[in-house]
């Protein structure tokens, strides 16, 4: 289980710790079902055993977050856990924030809440392909535009021609 941990966090890209006492077992499966939607994952771990496995990690700084009822909610994608515990938390009151780790920074509440407001590698990838997409579709309608005014100009002296 402590080499499983610290597997998570070296490799993940951010680790978000929550406390969350008072959650009923539908509330926990339906947070899980949406972080495995974003391609995160939520654990629920002893403390003793984070805190073992958090040694030797570049996120070892955040081992005093992990006191009562703790659970971490991680992913790859460093805005997935983030924004899916921060949506979960506004809706939840008993499910409570209270910061976590991306590499060596640390991040307190309010550096999760704005991690959550940023886009995810998805919507940016998305942005991206639509901002390459754009220009070539202008240039086309550009390169048109010429030919398309000379068949009307052609068009108006053919019907001149033919009144004429």
């Amino acid at each position: 289980m402590i080499s499983a941990l610290n597997d998570v966090f070296k490799d993940t890209g951010v680790v978000v710790v929550a406390h969350y006492s008072g959650l009923t077992v539908a509330q926990m499966t339906a947070l899980r079902g949406r972080l495995r939607d974003v391609g995160g994952t939520l654990k629920v771990a002893k403390n003793r055993l984070v805190k073992l496995a958090l040694k030797g990690t570049d996120a070892e700084h955040m081992s005093d977050l992990f006191q009562g009822p703790t659970v971490i909610a991680y992913s790859v994608d460093p805005v997935a856990a983030p924004k899916v515990a921060t949506e979960f938390a506004k809706a939840n009151d008993k499910f409570v924030i209270l910061g976590g780790a991306m590499g060596t920074t640390h991040l307190d509440v309010s550096g999760v809440a704005s991690l959550a407001t940023l886009p995810s590698l998805d919507e940016l990838r998305a942005r991206i392909v639509g901002m390459v997409n754009t220009p070539a579709t202008r240039i086309a309608g550009v390169l048109q535009a010429p030919a398309g005014q000379l068949a009307r100009v052609f068009g108006a002296y053919a019907n001149k021609d033919e009144a004429a």
